[in-house]
């Protein structure tokens, strides 16, 4: 194997068009990302068909600056790098089209990623020295997981919601209170002018006393059927309350059930990923319950928390070193799931 690997990595899962360029999974040369959050805020939320067309419309520009920053060009790259799924298929097709044509046109491998693998991935860029195993929590808009990573490309689901991701039912109760999209950052920042234990909503408990799954539906219905009944009691709603009463339940589930997880399997590092990684009630209640129980906490930056190509480019030089190339008739798995090949 080469000492220096140069993957050129390309994401287009969702509604960011992404491209990076990193070295030997851990050194960033570059992480370009063009958001549509202003296009899709109109529809107040992703809009499947627009997403790609924009990704259509920008995808080669974002490579081109990728290459630029990271001052390299097409002939130095050793593999590129795509996320192939999960994700919205249309938006999927556009990235992996792009990457085909450029793995084939320079004869390179061609390196597919899971979406999630990614996510967790993120926290290799940040913490250097970090090795498996570990146990990471990942919560995006899409999904709410929590994994045990044995090895790298290893990994081993122990929970994962049953219903609604954490991001969605954040995206859906910022809808209902009147905050628009995207949810995430505006429950997070009313929520520090509001009382957290105002109102008390549900945490669910599963029925296998066992499991470590989620389920925000519940909490969700809690929210809206509050909300209805204080309108129907014509009662003033105090938005930044509820906002953080709901968060506070949320994030709750998640940080007691991330620890239990560590227990179950007798480690002492949980990393953090996705785009709800980024919210700071679960930064800090993550970090203050994980020092009580000896625990070490890593959390990538805010820039790869949320969908980027930097976290493809270090999962796919995982999968290069493992000799995982995919074939040139690759196909998007919008459904992939965490571990599948």
């Amino acid at each position: 194997m080469k000492d220096k690997v140069t993957i050129l990595a390309i994401e287009s899962s969702c509604d960011e068009t992404a491209a990076a360029v990193v070295v030997n999974g851990r050194e960033v040369l570059s992480n370009v990302i063009s958001s549509q959050i202003d296009v899709h805020e109109k529809f107040g939320g992703v809009v499947p068909e627009v997403a790609s067309r924009k990704h259509i419309e920008g995808i080669s520009a974002v490579v081109q600056k990728a290459l630029d920053e990271a001052k390299i060009k097409l002939e130095d790259v050793d593999a590129v790098g795509v996320t192939y799924g999960p994700g919205l298929v249309g938006a999927l097709l556009v990235g992996l089209q792009y990457a085909k044509g450029l793995a084939y046109s320079l004869n390179v491998p061609l390196i597919g990623v899971n979406h999630i693998e990614g996510h967790i991935c993120a926290n290799f860029i940040e913490h250097k020295n970090l090795e498996p195993p570990f146990v990471c929590l990942v919560v995006s808009g899409g999904h709410t997981f929590i994994v045990y990573m044995k090895d790298y490309g290893e990994f081993e689901v122990i929970s994962k919601t049953r219903d609604d991701a954490a991001g969605e039912a954040f995206d859906k109760v910022a809808r209902a209170i009147g905050l628009g999209y995207p949810g995430g950052p505006k429950i997070d920042k009313i929520s520090k002018e509001g009382n957290e234990d105002a109102i008390i909503f549900p945490r669910a408990k599963m029925d296998d006393k066992n499991s470590l799954d989620f389920s925000f539906s519940g909490v969700k219905s809690a929210v809206l059927n509050y909300l209805n009944k204080m309108n129907m009691k014509n009662e003033e709603i105090n938005k930044a309350d509820v906002a953080a009463s709901f968060q506070k339940a949320v994030v709750g589930v998640l940080v007691d059930n991330a620890i239990k997880a560590c227990e179950m399997k007798k480690v002492n590092k949980i990393a953090i990923a996705g785009g709800v990684a980024a919210n700071s009630c679960l930064r800090e209640t993550m970090e203050r319950e994980c020092k009580k129980h000896n625990i070490d906490v890593l959390f990538p930056p805010m820039v790869l928390c949320t969908d980027n190509a930097a976290m493809i480019g270090s999962a796919a030089y995982y999968e290069y070193q493992a000799g995982r190339e995919a074939a040139i008739d690759i196909n998007a798995i919008p459904n992939l799931k965490l571990g599948e090949r």
